[in-house]
């Protein structure tokens, strides 16, 4: 018997299947129902050609009828030829809809427990792959993972449903209608059974090629997604540059090169059907002349040859079921093991069992002789040590790439510091939970982010349970409620995707918006005014100046003049600080801040 799982052999193909198997678990009852259902058809399956066998043997010819219907059935049909004829038709068409009716339940329940298995499993990546760090994402891309939710999740359908199901079946079908021709003429069940060692050597050694090809046809779908991503999220510099032929021809290079390993794939595909195709029809012939022989010689009946024939072609069919499947297998395998390994990454930086939670937090900050690198060989903060107390606001200063905005990542905890400590209120960052943490911030970014949806929604994604009064009055603190009411929807106008229906000023005017209705201690504000003009950037820095009040703020800015109302101003450069200045507080005095580089 064909194997059913040899696409990947040993301990990671158990670990796959387990995993697999381990995400079905809520849907087992179902499975369970639909293996029932699907059992159904073996019986079915033998029942088929009883019919024939009857209007043969017993209507054509002089033979008894089979055992089970002469007990059943009353004398007085069993004289009469006729009512045989229309015993054979009824049960023709009784089998016949039996067949369709499992056939609907089946598919009834395949469908459902397929789509819902494969939500739940959708869900659960995208859920994961939203708590992936920002180094996966930086890394792996978006459109890789997109692929991954969309295409590579069907995977556990085809396996553990579309594809487990249809082994179990054929197995059963298998051994069923083997026993029976087996009692009829040991023999040819013999020779039907002799091609089940030859097909299990034919897929054994084409799997392994199919595997390794789906992989690949895999790779190249998801690279070519990758490309399609890219062009449609930046079509403003595409139509620009005019590189639309440019953009046009890399589509279709890795459309071409994804057809080329396709047919490959499909090639690999033919040669395996009609090397199972072929020895299947080479045993079938022989059953058939050994069949017509012992008809001839007397020792079976032709009823009873055309039983076995009959089911020597459903016998085939589980058999071809499971070359097939087998071979289709490497596709939804290939998907799997990219859908696991997404689950297998980490997720986001990691949070320690005691972790301790954070209602509200005081604000003040300390770097202890902090490093970090995106890359271990490549530092991008060096031994970096300053002490800012809690409502302190803190300009920051240096040329691009000093390490500027990796600072504020690491405060968030977009990632950690690979040396050295960061205190929030004398607490280690690790050591307080990460959902609390990034609650203590507000973030204002260089290029806003807003989702297509309304602007009153834009602004509530930082406190969703806000009411209207809220979203305005944070709206008028980042003098932005003027504008908006002047537009013909007010609140609820769709800003479009990446808010690409409203000016540069207004998105930003927007994300500060956002920050007031957060009411975080923490203000985080990278280059928030480098992408307005003059007037707009006045504006925007009246808002932060209320937003900064009473907050501890970090405020990165080429410009230095937009640092000027800051408290204490720090220069970065090659991720180390060599320099600062503070300003006097209220009394005259300077402010006070520790700078250790």
């Amino acid at each position: 018997m064909p194997n059913p799982s040899p696409s990947v052999r040993g301990p990671d193909a158990l670990h796959l299947y387990r995993q697999l198997l381990l995400e079905a678990r809520p849907y087992w009852p179902h499975i369970g129902l639909l293996s029932c259902v699907n059992i159904l058809a073996t019986p079915i399956a033998l029942l088929t050609p009883v019919p024939l066998k009857i209007a043969v043997d017993s209507i054509a010819g002089s033979a008894p009828l089979p055992r089970v219907i002469e007990v059943l059935l009353p004398s007085w049909m069993q004289s009469s030829p006729t009512r045989l004829v229309v015993l054979a038709g009824a049960l023709m068409v009784f089998i016949g809809a039996l067949d369709e009716m499992q056939g609907f339940a089946s598919w009834l329940l395949e469908t459902y427990t397929s789509e819902r298995l494969v939500l739940d499993f959708r869900a659960r990546l995208f859920r994961h792959i939203q708590r992936l760090s920002l180094a996966y994402h930086d890394t792996k891309g978006t459109a890789d993972s997109m692929y991954r939710l969309q295409s590579d999740a069907q995977a556990i359908q085809s396996i553990a449903v579309n594809g487990v199901m249809p082994f179990l079946t054929s197995i059963l079908t298998l051994g069923a209608m083997l026993y029976v021709i087996a009692r009829l003429d040991p023999t040819l069940a013999l020779v039907a059974v002799s091609a089940i060692p030859l097909l299990f050597l034919v897929t054994r050694s084409s799997v392994g090629r199919l595997k390794g090809s789906w992989k690949q046809v895999k790779q190249l779908e998801s690279s070519a997604t990758s490309v399609l991503q890219e062009v449609l999220s930046s079509i403003r510099v595409v139509k620009a540059f005019t590189r639309e032929d440019h953009e046009e021809q890399r589509f279709i290079t890795r459309l071409q090169a994804r057809l080329r390993e396709m047919m490959r794939v499909m090639v690999l595909h033919m040669k395996f059907d009609v090397t199972i195709a072929m020895l299947i029809a080479v045993t079938s012939a022989v059953t058939l002349s050994l069949g017509i022989l012992h008809v001839r010689a007397g020792t079976l009946s032709l009823g009873s040859l055309l039983l076995v024939i009959g089911y020597l072609g459903q016998l085939y069919g589980p058999l071809k079921t499971m070359s097939k499947k087998t071979s289709q297998l490497q596709s939804a395998m290939a998907s799997a093991e990219r859908a696991m390994a997404v689950l297998d990454e980490p997720q986001d930086v990691g949070e320690r069992p005691d972790a301790r939670p954070l209602t509200k937090a005081i604000g003040a900050i300390e770097f202890r002789q902090v490093s970090f690198g995106y890359m271990p060989d490549t530092p991008v903060l060096r031994d970096m040590s300053f002490a800012v107390p809690a409502g302190t606001s803190v300009g920051i200063a240096g040329p691009t790439g000093a390490g500027k905005t990796t600072l504020l990542s690491l405060l968030t905890r977009f990632y950690d510091p690979t040396g050295g400590q960061i205190l929030l209120d004398g607490v280690d960052l690790r050591d307080i939970r990460l959902r609390d943490l990034r609650n203590q911030f507000a973030i204002v970014q260089q290029e806003p982010v807003l989702f297509s949806a309304s602007i009153a929604d834009n602004i509530l994604y930082a406190r969703p349970d806000a009411g209207q009064r809220d979203v305005e009055d944070a709206a008028r603190a980042a003098n932005a409620h003027d504008f908006i009411v002047e537009l013909a929807d007010g609140y609820d106008t769709i800003v479009g995707e990446r808010g690409m229906k409203l000016s540069g000023g207004e998105r930003q005017r927007i994300a500060l918006a956002r920050a007031f209705l957060k009411d975080a201690p923490i203000l985080l504000l990278d280059e928030p005014t480098s992408s307005v003009d003059v007037q707009t950037e006045s504006v925007i820095m009246e808002a932060l100046g209320r937003l900064m009040a009473g907050r501890t703020t970090f405020l990165i800015a080429h410009r230095v003049g937009t640092l000027d109302n800051c408290d204490v101003r720090i220069t970065v450069d090659h991720g180390r600080l060599i320099g600062h200045e503070a300003h006097e507080d209220t009394k005259g005095l300077p402010r006070k801040i520790f700078v250790s580089s």
